[in-house]
C-alpha cells in the first residue's frame, strides 16, 4: 500500500521538474452536466501525459549503480515516453518494449527522448514475461508502468495538486487501466477529502477492473479491442488493486463512441487535444454515467498524444 505521505514525497522530488497543469473550466460543461466541473489538463503535462510524474519519481531514486545500468519498461507509449525522457534527465539509458501497433507518434516521441524501441506482438507474447526476460539479460531496472509504489506516487500528485488548487471535491474520475494513475489519485482524494467519491473509467471492451472489483479477485481478460490504446491492459496490477479495492468507490465504462464524442467535445470547445485514453474519465461525465448535479467534479485528462490523421479519423467516424 502507498500512503498520502509518498505522495507529498513524490511532490517534493517533481517540483520544477513536472509541470503544475492547470485546472481547466468551461460554462458549457457545467452546463450540459449541472455542476461545477474541473478538469485536471495533464495532457499539457511533459510527453503529453501524466506518466512522467511517476517515471521521474521512480528513476530519480535509482542509486548510482542502477543508474549505470539503464532501465527497461513495457508499454504502449506514454509512459514509454516518461521513462525515455526521466532516463534521459538522469543520465542513464533506456530500452522499452512497445507494441508492434503501437501508435506511431508514441513510437516516434521515446526516440525523440533518447529511448531505444524494441517491438513486440501484444496479441501473441506475454509482455510481463518479455520484460523480466529483457531486464535479467542486461541487468537493467525494471520501471513497470504501474505496479510500483513510486510510480502510483508519483502519479497521484496531480491529485495532490488538483485539490490544492480547487478546493472541495464531491468526485473525482480517473481513467483506469493497470491502475497506477487511479491508486495514486485515490490515495491522495481519500487523504484530503475523506468524502469524495472516487470513480474510476474503463472503456467497455477492457473493464478488467470492474470485473475484479464485482469479482473479489483479479480478472484476466483478452487484450481488449478498443480504440483507448493506453487502457489495452487484461488484468488490474497485483499491487494495484488491493489500493483500488479500499479507495476507489465505484468503476464505470464507456463506449469507444463516447470516448470519440468527448475528444470532439474537448477540441471544439475547450481547445484541448485528448487522446482516447486521455478522454475516458471525461465521456463518463459528459455521458451522465453518475448523477452529478449540484457536484464539485474533478476530472483527469490523462494524456493528448494522438497524431492528427487518427484524431481527423476517430472525429469523422
Amino acid at each position: 500500500m502507498i500512503e498520502y505521505a509518498d505522495i507529498v514525497t513524490a511532490a517534493e522530488r517533481l517540483a520544477g521538474v513536472a509541470h503544475h497543469t492547470p485546472a481547466v473550466t468551461s460554462r458549457s460543461v457545467d452546463a450540459r452536466t449541472g455542476a461545477s466541473v474541473f478538469l485536471k489538463a495533464e495532457n499539457l503535462q511533459r510527453v503529453g501525459a501524466f506518466k512522467f510524474r511517476g517515471a521521474y519519481n521512480k528513476i530519480s531514486r535509482l542509486s548510482d549503480d542502477e543508474l549505470r545500468r539503464g532501465v527497461v519498461t513495457v508499454s504502449s507509449g506514454n509512459h514509454a515516453q516518461a521513462v525515455a525522457l526521466a532516463a534521459t534527465l538522469m543520465g542513464t539509458t533506456a530500452k522499452i518494449l512497445m507494441p508492434e501497433d503501437a501508435p506511431a507518434i508514441k513510437v516516434a516521441g521515446v526516440k525523440g527522448f533518447g529511448g531505444e524501441v524494441v517491438p513486440f506482438d501484444r496479441y501473441a507474447e506475454d509482455r510481463d514475461a518479455l520484460l523480466h526476460k529483457l531486464a535479467d539479460r542486461e541487468s537493467r531496472v525494471i520501471v513497470h508502468p504501474y505496479d510500483d509504489p513510486l510510480v502510483m506516487a508519483g502519479q497521484g500528485t496531480c491529485t495532490k495538486e488538483l485539490i490544492e488548487d480547487v478546493g472541495d471535491l464531491t468526485h473525482l474520475f480517473v481513467c483506469v487501466g493497470g491502475g497506477g494513475l487511479i491508486a495514486g489519485c485515490a490515495t491522495a482524494a481519500k487523504a484530503l477529502l475523506p468524502g469524495c467519491q472516487v470513480i474510476g473509467v474503463e472503456p467497455e471492451a477492457g473493464d478488467d477492473t470492474r470485473q475484479s472489483l464485482a469479482r473479489g479477485e483479479r480478472v484476466s481478460i483478452p487484450v481488449p479491442e478498443t480504440i483507448a490504446d493506453g487502457q489495452q491492459t487484461t488484468a488490474p496490477g497485483k499491487l494495484t488493486f488491493p489500493i483500488i479495492q479500499q479507495r476507489v468507490d465505484q468503476v464505470v465504462t464507456v463506449s469507444d463512441a463516447e470516448i470519440v464524442a468527448a475528444m470532439r467535445f474537448a477540441f471544439e470547445r475547450l481547445k484541448l487535444v485528448l487522446e482516447p485514453s486521455g478522454a475516458c474519465a471525461f465521456a463518463a461525465v459528459l455521458t451522465g454515467k453518475l448523477d452529478i448535479r449540484g457536484g464539485r467534479v474533478g476530472v483527469t485528462l490523462s494524456g493528448g498524444n494522438v497524431d492528427l490523421g487518427r484524431f481527423c479519423a476517430l472525429a469523422a467516424s
